[in-house]
């Protein structure tokens, strides 16, 4: 693995993160029915007594609710805080300024005067690669963010990321995609082992497969709502896995299924980012850290969900 720099080794420093999707989130997680603010809130201040220090955000999220509250959960913590959020590519965002202009938004809305990472959230099918990473390269600069990452880029898409970057002395910080036991694809297309070989620290998110990973779904009980319709064919398949992981959680005195999926992410170098609701799925996501997985369990692991990434 190359070095990392010196400016985004805190990001390697972190072992598990917090997701801020589902604050404010009604089309896919239902907000405002079984959870609110408080409930979030404690999800966040739990998370943070558990050591848990970093949080992803995005403008897209809630519509903007989601770093709303994170701003507001701030205050009530002294305990640094590594924020990461993201910019979306609307299609009327086709100027290097879009992003700047974006992250002066997210800024308000987390009452910060700047962020530890800012990322662009999808490639753009209309603007190039480079347009967006030398927005990047402007906050940067303007010192409204400490370090600079991509999300959703593939091989060649990051690479661009990176030589654009390259040319102002700047490191691609991360690359946040989905990676969980469920969706291997990271792993099998080598995107990443590549950025562990250029010090890009590789962010996973959903890495409980949005819920389907924690063992309280099945097919006679799906998750509502969009979740359920997305999983659903393969609800009864995953049994199997599911069982897997509670017999390998009893190894380390009954670990979750949730904890098992995440510290199988930890250990395959890579940052899980999973989201917390409450107070309860805080402390049940920070139970993931502090210990890993044998080098037999992975592999156990790895073959019961082989299938499910062709």
């Amino acid at each position: 693995m190359t070095d990392i720099p010196e400016s985004v080794r805190f990001l390697h420093e972190v072992e598990i993160g917090l997701g801020a999707w589902a604050w404010g989130d009604r089309l896919v997680w239902g907000y405002g029915k079984g959870y609110a603010d408080a409930d979030v809130e404690a999800g966040f201040l739990t998370s943070i007594e558990n050591g848990i220090r970093l949080v992803d955000t995005a403008e897209v999220y809630g519509n903007g609710r989601s770093e709303r509250l994170l701003g507001q959960f701030l205050k009530k913590t002294d305990q640094p805080v590594i924020v990461a959020t993201k910019f979306f590519p609307m299609p009327w965002r086709i100027r290097r300024a879009s992003v700047t202009r974006a992250l002066r938004q997210s800024l308000e809305r987390l009452e910060l005067e700047r962020v530890d990472l800012y990322q662009i959230h999808w490639p753009s099918p209309i603007v190039p690669i480079e347009q967006y990473v030398e927005g990047l390269v402007a906050a940067h600069r303007l010192g409204l963010t400490r370090a600079v990452g991509v999300s959703n880029y593939d091989k060649n898409q990051m690479q661009r990321a990176i030589t654009t970057l390259a040319r102002h002395g700047i490191p691609l910080a991360s690359n946040q995609v989905e990676f969980h036991l469920l969706n291997r694809r990271v792993e099998k297309n080598g995107l990443l082992a590549r950025c562990q070989e250029l010090g890009v620290r590789l962010i996973a998110y959903s890495p409980l497969a949005m819920g389907l990973l924690t063992g309280k779904y099945s097919a006679e009980n799906p998750p509502a709502g969009m979740r359920g319709s997305r999983y659903a064919s393969i609800l009864k398949e995953i049994q199997p896995l599911l069982r897997l992981m509670t017999e390998i959680g009893q190894d380390y005195g009954g670990k979750s299924p949730t904890q098992i999926a995440l510290n199988w992410v930890i250990c395959k170098g890579a940052l899980p980012i999973p989201g917390a609701k409450n107070a309860r799925q805080a402390e049940m996501n920070a139970g993931a850290a502090g210990w890993r997985l044998t080098a037999e369990q992975i592999k156990a692991l790895d073959e019961a969900s082989d299938k499910f990434t062709k």
